[in-house]
């Protein structure tokens, strides 16, 4: 089985809104290394978010009747297995795993071997998407709204896209840090919700369970579901 499930330590409700796009703190540098490619067509952040939104959704609403049609434990498994695959095509599109999974990792990526840094990324990313991918198979009838989309972005970059997720009970506000990166892309670099920085949130887990299993990263990352709870 490709994926397993791991944790994060975010409430369920949370884990739903992360889900439409997942994105921690990347380091600021991200946006300002290299040199734009000046020939790239630069697709707005508002739209990129509002495009991977709206395939997010038409990819719940494709998956979640095979998924509950499942007639047994492992044929159920192995709709989830596409579904997760389906979402991770969609969330490359503006993440970076690799580099988001290094910054997590802080200070011990530095002195982490590549093999690694190279199996962190590997089931950082794979822990996600299952985890807000089953999240997502729980969205309803929430409206997902992109806010103040006309700002001028043109001469940035770095730009926060604001989102809210309006439901019956409660709306949560998010923040997308936008970066611009040398290819003329726009990444989602930072996320921010209801005021919980998530970047800062798996960096301090990481920390905690390093120093846990007193720095041996292989360990900590064989039980990085378990120990990012």
């Amino acid at each position: 089985m490709r994926y397993k499930n791991l944790k994060t330590g975010v409430s369920g409700r949370l884990m739903l809104v992360l889900a439409f796009v997942v994105s921690l703190t990347v380091n600021p540098s991200y946006a300002e290394t290299g040199n734009m490619d000046d020939s790239a067509e630069v697709v707005s952040p508002y739209a990129l978010i509002e495009e991977v939104t709206a395939e997010i959704l038409e990819k719940i609403d494709a998956h979640r009747p095979r998924i509950k049609a499942s007639q047994t434990v492992d044929e159920e498994q192995a709709q989830l297995d596409v579904f997760f695959d389906d979402i991770e095509t969609t969330l490359a599109r503006v993440i970076d795993f690799n580099w988001i999974a290094l910054n997590v990792m802080g200070s011990y990526g530095k002195t982490a071997s590549d093999s690694q840094r190279d199996e962190f990324a590997r089931t950082f990313k794979l822990g996600l998407v299952e985890t807000y991918g089953r999240g997502l198979l729980n969205y309803s009838d929430q409206e997902i709204v992109v806010l103040a989309k006309g700002d001028d972005y043109t001469e940035r970059r770095r730009i926060t896209v604001r989102q809210e997720i309006r439901g019956a009970d409660a709306n949560y506000p998010l923040e997308y840090t936008m970066g611009l990166n040398k290819k003329g892309e726009w990444r989602v670099i930072n996320v921010i919700i209801n005021g919980i920085n998530l970047g800062k949130t798996f960096r301090s887990q990481f920390v905690q369970a390093a120093q846990k299993n007193q720095g041996d990263l292989d360990q900590v990352i064989a039980n990085w579901g378990a120990e990012a709870t």
